[in-house]
């Protein structure tokens, strides 16, 4: 507890990613990473292995951009580097766990942006989504872009901030589907655009099962997106035993595509 509140008071971020929480995600999530590492494992291994096949498949070397490089634990940074003329890292907040392990590359640097496109809603600063994707996607000269494990994450936080303010009126569910649908698809739609190769890695529902097997509930993830059949997959133990509840655990399902189109 004490180590996450240094953390958050020490993380250099903006002040809107700390108004939005963005902050405070960055640092739970570092937390949950060091408790679930052995859980977290293979889904790890195998997110990196998706990438390690988008870079081995694409013939440019210039630049290649990661959005959503995070703590960087599913993101191969070194071979990253090593392929690239330069490497751009993209999130709302860079923890010092990804800042520390990225200086290791003089390649590599970082840019802060917010990439559901709703920043200046959330902010009461405009009624409308903006721009997901930062220009450097779109830049002659980048020829890979990385979505890493961050589709599913981009409505989670404005669907609830929302929610709560009623800051478009009271909500009933199917609005507030519609809404996460909307930055599902547009975060889809933006990459598409690209001429880059793309990689997407995302998990696609939730499951929560007892020890005997049972599914207690499920969730999708995506809001009713469908992405088609993945060239890789594979199921995510987000919290095993004991880290939500003593008898519960989450589990994803997880769909790769080192070469994604529509």
């Amino acid at each position: 507890m004490l180590l996450d509140l240094l953390h958050w008071l020490t993380l250099p971020a903006p002040l809107a990613q700390r108004r939005l929480g963005y902050v405070r995600d960055s640092v739970q999530l570092a937390s949950r990473s060091r408790r679930c590492r052995a859980a977290w494992a293979p889904h790890l291994a195998a997110a990196r292995a998706a990438v390690r096949a988008a870079v081995a498949g694409t013939p440019g070397r210039d630049t290649a951009v990661v959005l959503g490089s995070g703590l960087l634990d599913d993101v191969p940074l070194a071979d990253l580097a090593a392929a690239f003329r330069r490497v751009v890292l993209v999130d709302a907040v860079h923890p010092w766990r990804a800042r520390l392990r990225a200086r290791r590359h003089p390649n590599a640097g970082r840019l802060t942006a917010d990439l559901s496109g709703t920043q200046d809603l959330l902010l009461s600063r405009g009624g409308a989504l903006g721009a997901m994707l930062p220009p450097v996607c779109a830049a002659p000269g980048t020829d890979l872009v990385v979505s890493a494990n961050l589709l599913s994450q981009l409505p989670i936080r404005p669907v609830a901030r929302l929610e709560a303010a009623g800051r478009l009126g009271p909500w009933t569910a199917a609005q507030a589907e519609a809404f996460g649908r909307r930055i599902v698809a547009g975060h889809l739609d933006a990459l598409a655009a690209l001429p880059a190769r793309i990689c997407l890695i995302t998990d696609l529902d939730e499951t929560e099962e007892d020890r005997a097997g049972h599914v207690l509930d499920r969730l999708d993830l995506l809001y009713g997106v469908r992405l088609g059949a993945p060239e890789r997959s594979w199921t995510w133990t987000l919290a095993p035993f004991g880290e939500v509840a003593r008898d519960r655990r989450l589990l994803h399902r997880v769909a790769a595509f080192p070469d994604w189109r529509p």
